[in-house]
């Protein structure tokens, strides 16, 4: 068996190209993907050579753990059945590369547990549940209190905004400093400098830029959390003295679990959150690599899909 996917063979060098594909064990499912999302956090890491080493990944490489779409193949007595719509957060399916995501295919093999059934009608946006539910996991924790401040207006933060609200908390402030990316909501969009408040209780970081820790810390009230939801692949350092002096805690969000899945998705399905907004740009996959270079590269593209209904 094969399939046509994206294959970063090595950082720098990515296409589509044909990869062998393990035949189905008894009790798996064939998905037939529509659409792929791409991330800018840690398949942006593997692309430019930056990803510290990670368990399960190497070269080549089929990236992508943002994918929608239809079952083809189902075992008997499956509760995923042959022509329902699914999210897949991607699939180790793959004969001579990596699948550590590997979502960004035109077919992949998996096991049914692994996907959630979703809304056809949620088109593309069905391949951001994952993005979204890794902000509702930020959220989540226990003991978490709901972000006052968020660092970063791109997907996450908007995401980490919108479900703050959804949640019943109040506005949080978020800082960005690319004007691309300035546009308000409903909430405020700042830049550092204009923003006065030193007392924040709650700080979540969604732009993954250790180097801002410091600030963080200056701005936080005394006993104050930040919470560290983007993926930092140098090591992160901070001066200790101010942070002695707020008595500061930190705390780390790792990826979603399968009840902020379940979460996330009744927030979208019953109008509560909203996700096709986000998408700014959509390629077909014929184009990835210009398509990875814009959503790596264009502080304009919130989120970039691909479109794999044409692909054979």
């Amino acid at each position: 068996m094969h399939t046509t996917a994206v294959l970063l063979a090595e950082p720098h060098a990515l296409g589509l190209e044909t990869v062998g594909l393990r035949a189905p064990e008894q009790d798996e499912i064939v998905v037939d993907i529509r659409h792929s999302g791409i991330s800018t956090g840690t398949e942006k890491l593997f692309y430019s050579g930056e990803m510290p080493p990670f368990p399960g990944s190497g070269f080549p490489l089929v990236p992508g753990y943002e994918a929608m779409g239809e079952v083809v193949e189902a075992p008997a007595g499956s509760e995923i059945k042959v022509g329902d719509t699914v999210f897949v957060p991607g699939a180790n399916c793959y004969d001579g590369a990596f699948g550590l995501f590997g979502g960004a295919t035109k077919r992949l093999v998996t096991a049914p547990g692994r996907v959630t059934k979703i809304d056809p009608a949620l088109g593309p946006a069905g391949a951001l549940l994952a993005l979204a539910a890794t902000a509702r996991h930020a959220l989540a924790a226990p003991h978490a209190a709901l972000p006052e401040l968020i660092i970063g207006h791109g997907v996450l933060g908007r995401l980490l905004a919108r479900l703050t609200l959804a949640l019943g908390g109040a506005a949080p402030t978020v800082w960005e400093v690319d004007p691309a990316r300035m546009d308000t909501s409903a909430y405020p969009v700042l830049r550092p400098e204009d923003d006065p408040r030193r007392d924040y209780a709650a700080i979540y970081d969604a732009s993954g830029q250790g180097a801002l820790l410091n600030d963080m810390i200056g701005r936080l009230k005394k006993g104050g959390e930040i919470t560290l939801a983007g993926f930092y692949s140098a090591p992160l350092s901070f001066a200790f003295p101010p942070a002695f002096m707020k008595e500061a805690r930190l705390r780390i969000a790792a990826e979603w679990d399968a009840d902020d899945l379940i979460a996330t998705r009744a927030l979208v399905e019953n109008g509560a959150l909203r996700l096709d907004d986000l998408i700014t740009h959509r390629a077909s996959a014929s184009d990835a690599p210009q398509a990875y270079e814009t959503a790596f590269s264009d502080p304009s593209c919130l989120k970039m899909i691909l479109d794999w209904e044409d692909i054979a």
